[in-house]
Formats: structure tokens, sequence, C-alpha cells
């Protein structure tokens, strides 16, 4: 038993050894401190000039005991540092006692009587309010680590410097916090002070940013006792909103939170995002506040512990227990709060130093009575030179580096945090270029640390809303119609009583409601009376008769006004269904109909080019290609024309022609069993025309038209001019089919109009006679109706999006509407006519049949010119034009003349010879018989001039004396030819003959 005992006291006599070590030491830092300060102070160089600096605090608060601690060991340690320094920075204390008007009195006091040249303080926006307009009066620079409100703007009060972070600031991260759950809607609760208001306008523009609404905006009085507080949060429990932003300092959040857990609202399904008015002190609240802050989310500037931090840090608590023995000393003492008004202070010393600041430094103006008391202040001579110096001091202090920018520090981060156990644990941070990451690195991973407890001491994040604030099921109204009760049918069951819905929005609704990622309890509520009009049906919601409406409610701009719509469900816009009539084609120019212009001038120009590739081709080997020109010209269209039914008779020569003509013949073939085939169905299938297809049309005529009861169609007519007048309603398909049968002249209607799911739906049931057609108007379909701000609203469009993509959906659809294709004539005009054959249906075969026709012309025209150039030789001299141009006519006249080389002149030539006079007398005959007849009145030749004539002129002279005996031109023009080549065989047959 003595064993333990003495190994107790052995313990308690080591901790105690420590705790003497420990105290020790930070006694002789703050000893080591103030002999460093007192032989500073000592060494300060002679004629040193005194900076008189105002200092505004509380110093009946413990924050305010704070900062002027930390104040004075700023300046102590400036010139500590800086011994050899020509300024040195006099401080005067003024207690505010948290008060504006103390504050104000303060600043009076400073300037008038100490006519100090910069102020440090106050310590609240509000305070600082009037002390800054006062500083822009008297050119004395005030800076301020504490005023953060965004009321107080540099802009509007220059001498005012802000050496904290902008309330603004938080705006970003707070909405990054929202955006990384995916909370769509919160509620601002705020204090009602130009601190707690002033973040408002970049809050709210941060939360659009990202998507989320502002459900509302509460502010709450500092000095609200807790019933004005259990007032607000009894209507926050009554909104289906689950997520709170909380702006409040370090007095007021504490008591709200207290309440607000008394409530129950520190629970389950609750979140709350607290900005840096707690986070930045959460370790000076007493145990009870930080347990009711239980899984709270708060921000607060981020400062990188250092060892200089660490060092202040320890000789900071040293102080304070020496000045104020009663003051509680915090685990994370300084707070980001005092290392700001550390920097303050240096960064006034700095400036100082800077600017050479001397002294008299202020100047009062001349005593008039005219002046009131702040008149009499006057201005001071160095706050321009000193708030120059303020705002281009640049260092790295204790909360990192100081650097103004538009007169005002920037937080280069912001620290998320999680209120659990007896303080904050950091749970992520925030920066401008990667937002939200579980830490400050390029590759941290995004979003906060799993670890977050919420509210309840819940692991998973809340999903910001509840589906019913009361717990009770959700009121779904549905419309009662009258028609069209595929898409919702209320029906009672005869011997229960109960309502009976059915439809396809119904059947929809429910599949969605399936896909959710959490249960959705809800109920249906027929509404009678509801399809009478649709716009009083959809203020149900705004009226809290309802919280959801499912039906065939289509989303309008005007409706959306005072409802939120998911993502539609339907086809989208509207247009008219009319009747129509059979009719047959009588026109006497229909025969054109088949073929577009296009393709008309396409098949004529083909024809062209391919008769004048044959008779190139042919010309100088075929004596049926050739001729007079017009014969000849002639031949072209006839050869190319009589392929369009095969008639041609010509035997060609060519290979080259030959392969040109089967494949026209093909092209041909293909072309005239199109236009056939098209003729036919033209003139014998009937077609069904609309009745009408304008509705400028009907506007001009002011025919009768009718449209669904209770739809907005009604008011769109009116806006697109159509006369009220002669607008008549319906309810049902059946109704439809009725006017539009009798038509405008027999009390009907000339068309319906009415939106894309209805008409598809008349038509599935009356397929004939009735046809869609005109502009379709848009609008964005049918939508399941949430009230405002709903956050049911995101996840049913996703979820509708989701059914939409799979095949449930179709499936649906095919159940209430039938088959797509189930009736030929819903697409419109019911004519099954033919449409006009266009140049792109046959634009294959034309290019084929082109560029083979041009292939073979090149050949031959290059086959031509290689095994003829021999043959062409340079006109006589005397001749006009050119050397190029002659050469061209010789070309010419030598194409123009027969070929003796091929086999079919050849053939001639060589029975011409073996018969020697017998051929020159049947020929002198032939041509003698045929000039010197009875019918003839060309007189005849000599055969001298029948000899000496050219191949074209004997050729057509042939032609001539017997039409279409192509035998008798042949011989003529061979044996001229071979009269040309070979002249004394032609002596010797006509010697013979003599």
């Amino acid at each position: 038993m003595g064993r333990p005992c003495s190994s107790s006291r052995f313990v308690s006599s080591s901790l105690n050894l420590r705790r003497f070590a420990l105290a020790a030491l930070v006694w002789w830092c703050v000893l080591a401190a103030s002999l460093q300060a007192a032989t500073a102070q000592r060494n300060a160089p002679p004629g040193q000039v005194k900076v008189r600096v105002g200092v505004i605090l509380n110093l009946t608060s413990s924050i305010g005991q704070r900062r002027k601690v930390g104040i004075e060991m700023a300046v102590e340690d400036y010139y500590a540092g800086h011994p050899g320094s020509r300024t040195r920075v006099a401080l005067r204390f003024r207690d505010s006692g948290g008060q504006v008007v103390g504050a104000a009195s303060a600043a009076v006091d400073l300037i008038k009587n100490e006519q100090v040249q910069a102020i440090i303080g106050p310590a609240t926006s509000a305070e600082a309010g009037f002390v800054a307009y006062l500083a822009n009066s008297t050119h004395v620079p005030v800076l301020s680590s504490s005023a953060t409100s965004p009321e107080l703007s540099p802009a509007q009060t220059p001498f005012f410097v802000r050496t904290a972070a902008n309330d603004s600031f938080q705006a970003a991260p707070v909405a990054a916090v929202l955006a990384t759950f995916r909370w769509h809607a919160a509620v601002i609760v705020y204090e009602d002070s130009p601190y707690g208001s002033g973040i408002l306008p970049a809050l709210a523009d941060a939360l659009l940013g990202v998507g989320a609404r502002i459900m509302e905006r509460t502010a709450v009085p500092a000095d609200a006792d807790d019933d004005r507080i259990d007032a607000v949060l009894n209507r926050f429990m009554a909104m289906p909103t689950r997520v709170f932003i909380v702006h409040m300092n370090r007095f007021v959040a504490p008591r709200f939170f207290l309440r607000a857990r008394n409530a129950g609202m520190m629970s389950d399904d609750y979140a709350w995002i607290v900005t840096d008015g707690v986070g930045s002190v959460v370790d000076a609240l007493s145990p009870d506040e930080i347990s009711a802050m239980e899984g709270v989310i708060s921000l607060r500037p981020y400062v990188q512990m250092t060892d200089e931090v660490r060092n202040f840090s320890a000789r900071f608590r040293a102080r304070l227990r020496r000045v104020s023995p009663s003051a509680d000393v915090y685990a994370q003492d300084p707070t980001v709060l005092m290392l700001w008004s550390y920097d303050t202070a240096w960064a006034i010393a700095t400036a100082a130093e800077a600017a050479g600041v001397s002294s008299p430094a202020f100047q009062t103006p001349q005593q008039s009575s005219a002046l009131t008391d702040l008149g009499r202040l006057g201005v001071s001579a160095t706050g321009a030179t000193l708030l120059k110096a303020v705002h281009e001091t640049t260092f790295h202090g204790l909360s990192g580096n100081f650097t103004l920018v538009d007169g005002q520090l920037q937080p280069p981060a912001y620290e998320v945090v999680n209120i659990i156990g007896k303080g904050a644990r950091p749970v992520g941070f925030w920066t401008p270029e990667a937002g939200i990451s579980q830490a400050l690195d390029a590759n941290a991973a995004r979003g906060l640390k799993p670890s977050v407890i919420w509210p309840g001491d819940g692991m998973s994040p809340p999903k910001g809303w509840v589906v019913s604030a009361n717990g009770q099921k959700l009121r779904v109204a549905v419309p009662v119609k009258g028609g069209f009760k595929q898409f919702v049918n209320v029906a009672r069951d005869a011997t229960t009583g109960a309502h009976n819905i059915t439809g396809y929005c119904i059947e929809v609704f429910d599949a969605v409601m399936s896909k959710m990622p959490y249960p959705v309890s809800y109920e249906y509520v027929p509404i009678p009376d509801s399809s009478d009009s649709y716009d009083r049906f959809v203020s149900l919601l705004p009226e809290q008769k309802a919280d959801i409406i499912v039906g065939d409610v289509t989303i309008t701009a005007s409706r959306m006004a005072n409802v939120d719509f998911s993502m539609p469900f339907t086809d989208s816009g509207w247009s008219m269904v009319v009747a129509v009539r059979t009719e047959t084609s009588t026109s006497m120019w229909i025969f054109l109909q088949p073929l577009t212009t296009s393709l008309w001038l396409a098949s004529l120009a083909f024809f062209c080019f391919t008769g004048f590739v044959v008779w190139a081709i042919e010309h100088r080997i075929n004596p049926e290609f050739r001729g007079t020109p017009w014969q000849q010209f002639g031949l072209i269209f006839y050869f190319a024309f009589s392929t369009l039914v095969f008639s041609h008779k010509e035997k060609l020569e060519s290979n080259l022609s030959r392969f040109v003509v089967i494949i026209w013949v093909f092209v041909v073939l293909i072309l005239t069993s199109s236009y056939t085939a098209s003729l036919t169905s033209m003139l014998t299938v009937q077609k069904l025309q609309p009745t009408v297809t304008d509705v400028r049309e009907l506007q001009r005529s002011g025919a009768y038209i009718g449209y669904q009861d209770g739809s907005f169609i009604k008011d769109s007519l009116r806006k697109i001019g159509f006369d009220e007048a002669r607008m008549r309603n319906f309810s049902t398909a059946e109704g439809y089919a009725e006017a539009l049968s009798k038509g405008p002249a027999n009390g009907g209607v000339a068309a319906v109009f009415d939106e894309i799911p209805y008409l598809k739906l008349f038509l599935s049931q009356y397929c004939d006679g009735y046809a869609m057609v005109g502009p379709v108007y848009k609008t964005d379909g049918f939508g399941f109706v949430f009230p405002l701000g709903s956050p049911l609203t995101p996840d049913v469009s996703r979820a509708v999006l989701t059914l939409a993509e799979g095949e449930e959906m179709a499936q649906i659809e095919e159940k209430w509407f039938g088959e797509p294709s189930a009736c030929p004539s819903q697409g419109g005009s019911a004519a099954v006519g033919s449409s006009n054959l266009s140049f792109r249906s046959f634009g294959g075969l034309f290019l084929v049949t082109g560029v083979v026709s041009g292939l073979m012309l090149l050949i031959y025209l290059a086959t031509f010119v290689y095994r003829e150039r021999g043959e062409v030789r340079t006109v006589e001299e005397g001749g006009s034009g050119s050397s190029s141009v002659r050469r061209l006519r010789a070309w010419l006249r030598h194409f123009d003349q027969k070929d003796l080389k091929c086999p079919t002149f050849k053939t001639w030539n060589e029975e011409s010879v073996r018969e020697g006079s017998q051929t020159r007398r049947w020929v002198d005959d032939t041509v003698r018989n045929g000039r010197g007849g009875a019918n003839s009145a060309v007189p005849a030749a000599s055969d001298e001039e029948a000899i000496g004539m050219s191949p074209f002129s004997i050729s057509a002279g042939s032609e001539m004396i017997n039409a279409g005996s192509s035998p008798a031109s042949e011989i003529g023009t061979s044996f001229e030819q071979r009269m040309q080549d070979a002249p004394h065989s032609a002596e010797m047959t006509l010697s013979g003959d003599a």
C-alpha cells in the first residue's frame, strides 16, 4: 500500500516541477522583452519625433483588454527591432464602453485635445461609422481591424482603412459550402445591425451564382429576448427548408443557438453555417455555448502557425496574466482578430517612419463664431501623407502578408471548421482559385473532409429540407376533366366512395416519385371544376391549398411568376388540326410535275452532250453521221433523244461510242422508269388536302375556330389577332371531330387549336379526315407544379430526365396513346402521292455518264491528233489569220474529211479499184439519173465537176440526190477519195470509158 502512495507523490512532484519550469520560462521571456523595450527606449536617438496615435476600444470587455495588450506589444516589438527610428508612436487609449456615442466622443476628444495623427479602432462597425466620417473631414486616418461591415466603404470615406477582411469576402465560401452539398435553398438569419445587414447583397449574389435560393431573411436584434428568438425559430420549423446561414457576432449567436437547441432544431435534417463572427472566437465561448453549437459549420480567416506566431502567443498569454490576472486565457489565444490588431499597430509605426511625420502635426482653424465644435477640429497637416504611407506599407505580419487593396486587407484563404466537442476542428479550406478543398494543396481532394459531424451527431450530410414540415403527406392536387381523360381520369367507386385516379400524367408522376433518392409520402386530391381555368387551378399553390399539382398543366411564363415547374415530360408547342378533302390531280401540265425544273434541265443538257460525243467519235468513220451541217446537227439531237424509247437505228463503228451509249442507255432506263412510276402515282392515287393551311387565311376569312376549354390557348389566339367572338370552346375529342366535320358553313369550325399532346391523341382516335397543319407555336410542354423555391423541384426534374432516357416513358405513352405509327394519317396531310423527283436523286447517274462520255471523247481526240499529225500541212502562203488560226482551220478541215483507213471506207475503196469502169459508170448513172430526173430542179454537173468537188460537197450532193440512200453516198465519197489519193488510177479508168 505504501508504494502506490509514494509513486503518486513522485508523479505529483514531477508535474509541479514541470509547471514551475514552464512558468519560469514564460516569465523570463516577458522579462527579456521588457528589458529589450526599455533598452530600446534608452537608446532612442535624441530628437526622436513622437507620433500621437489614438486607440478607441471597449476596455470594459475582455476582448478590448486583449486588443490593448496586443497593440502595446506591437509598438514595443517594432521599436525593439528598429532602435534607430526617427519617429516613435505614442499611444493614447480611450474607452468607448461599447457604445456608438462613446466611440464618437472618444474620437472628438483624441482629435481636439490630444491632436492625434491617426486612430486605431473603434471595435464595431456601428461605432466606426461616425468616426470614419469624422476622420474624412479632419484628414485623420482611422485604421480598424474589426469593423468588417461592407457598409463601411473606404471608397466613400478615403481616410478609413480596414485592416481586416471585409465580410463580403465570406459570401463566396459560404455559397461554396452549399454547392458542395447540393443545397438549393437556405434561410439567412442575421444580426439587426450594420455588421449583420452589410453582408446580405454579396451573400445573395453568391448564392444565386451556385443556384441556391434565399427562402427568407430574418433579422434578430442584438438585444432580443428569448421570446423574440423563439418566435423566429418557430417560424423556421414550419418551413421545409433546413439549411440556415447565421451571421451574428459572438454575443448574439450563442444565445440564438441555445434557444435553437431548446426548440429541437440542433438535430437531424438541420444544417447550420455560421460566418467568422463565431468561428474566429469559438475558443472564447463557454462549454455550454459550444455544446449548443455542436455540428455547426463555421468559417474563419486562415492564419499559418509559424514560429513567430507561437512566440507571440506565449508572450501574449504571459503579459495578459500579468496585466489582468483575472482574465481568461484560452488555448487559441491570441485569435485572428488579435493578430490583425497587432499588425495594424505595426503598420502605423512603419508608415510613420516611412512618411517622416513631424510635429506639430495638427493645424486648428482660426477661431470663428460661425464654426461648430466639430468644425473647430480643423484638418491634420500630416494626415494625407500618413494615409498614403499606410496604403503603401507591406510586410509579412503575424496574420500573413499585410497588403492593402482599395483600402482594405485581402485575406488569402478561409478555414472551414466544424464545431464539435470543446472547440473547432478544421475540415477544409477555401481559396478563390481552388474553392473548397480538404487541404491547401493544388492536388488536395475537393470538398470537405468526410469526418464532419452534423447536428444530432449525424455523419451523413442533411439533404437540407424535409418533404413536409408537419410530417403529413403531401397534398397532390389533380384536375377533374370532362374530356381527354387519357391524361387524368378521376372516377369514384360507387361502393366505397373512394376516388380512383388514373391517366398518363398520374402514371408518369408515380414513376418519377419511385426514382427519387428518398421516399416521398403523398396523396392525390381531386379538384372539381379545375378544368374551367388552369390558371386558377395553379393558384392553389400560392394560396397553400395544395403542395403539388399533377396533371396536364402547361409550363408558361405567366404561371412561372407564381410557381415552379419541373422539367417537361411531354412534347412542347401548340398548333391546329383541320379537316381534309380528297382530290385527284387534273392539271393539263401534270406530265411536267414528276420531275423538278433542275432535273428537266439537267436531262436536256446530258441528252445534247451525249449526242455530241457520239457524233464526234463517229463523224470521220461512219457515213451515217455525215451530211450537210443541218443534217449532222439534227442527227446529234435525234440520236440522243431516240434512246428515250430505244429506237436509235444508226450503226456505231467505234468501241468508244458504243461504250458511251451503253452507259447512257442505262441512265435513260432508270430515268424513264422513275418518271413513269411517279406520273402514274400522280394520275391514279388520291391525295388528302387540308381545307386550311395558313393561319392568316383563317384570320382573313373570319371563320370560326375552336380551342380546348380552360386552356391558355384562348389568350394566345387573341394575342395573334383572332377575334374572341369567332372562337368556340370544346372539352372532348368527339367535340373536335363533330365541329370540324360540319365546317364553318354548317355551324362548325374551320380549325381547332390545341397543344401537341392533345392533337396527337385526337389524331390517334380519328385517323381519317383530319390533319395537323400550320406552324407550331412553342411552349414548354406539361410539367409538375411546385411552390416557389420548393427543394423538390430540382430532384423531381432530375428524376423526369432519368425516366425519359429509359424505356419506361415510351411504355407509358404506348399504354395510354397507342402505337406512334398506328395511324398513317397522323403526321399531317394524309396524301400518299409521289413527290417530285429532283436532280439530287439522279446526281450519281449523271456523274457516271458525264465522266464516261468526257473520258471517251478525250481518248478519241488524243488518238486522232496523234495519228493524223503527219497528214495536216501548213496552209498555203497568202492565207489570212495567224499561224495558230490557220493551223486550227487545217485541223478542222481534216477532221471533217472521211477516214479512208477505217474498215468502212476502206472496203468501198477496194471494191471501186477492182470493178474499175463499172463502178464509175454506176456512179455516173446514179448522179445523172438523180440530177436529170423529171422532179429534179438541179442541173446535172459534168463529170469533171463531180470529181473536183470537196468530200463534204460530194457527200452532200449524193444525199440530196438520193435522200436516205446511204450506199450511194458512200460509193460517191469513196470514189472521190480514191481519185484524189490515186490520180493515175483515175486516168486509166477514164480513158478506158472513152
